[in-house]
């Protein structure tokens, strides 16, 4: 009976996660442009569930420090973020059949609005089950003659 009460509640939130993902996006740049900024929010939030729809299975993030990050690497460093603001700029998406791309700048600031990183970014995304989905990042500190 035990084991039956786990599965039950595997399924259950398994069910729960995938019934939250987002289907029928728009197979477009503005569809694209909406995912990173939703994803920026989620970032915020420390939303994992959001996350989790957004990045493939076979999701990778190469770091600012060139470290790479598996997507079970970066769902767990979700909820331990800390209370940053995130403020994509300069997006610029790019669809090319079922796959594309957004190239972007986020300013990061404190809690009290101060700047702390600019980070250039270039997000790969596939569309797949109806939905933009990230398959790669790569995230590049900006230089301080960038951060004005």
């Amino acid at each position: 009976m035990k084991h039956c009460l786990w599965l039950a509640v595997f399924v259950f939130t398994a069910y729960g996660l995938a019934a939250a993902c987002p289907s029928n996006q728009s197979h477009d740049e503005n569809a694209l442009k909406a995912v990173e900024q939703s994803w920026a929010k989620a970032l915020e939030k420390r939303d994992s569930v959001a996350i989790d729809c957004i990045l493939t299975k076979e999701f990778q993030d190469a770091d600012i420090d060139g470290q790479l990050h598996s997507r079970s690497e970066a769902l767990a460093k979700v909820p331990h973020r800390a209370n940053n603001a995130n403020h994509l700029s300069e997006l610029q998406p790019h669809v090319h059949g079922d796959f594309g791309y957004v190239r972007g700048l986020n300013t990061v600031t404190d809690p009290q609005g101060q700047m702390l990183a600019k980070v250039r970014f270039t997000d790969i995304f596939v569309y797949r089950d109806g939905r933009w989905q990230a398959l790669a990042g790569q995230e590049t500190l900006a230089k301080a003659e960038d951060k004005k």
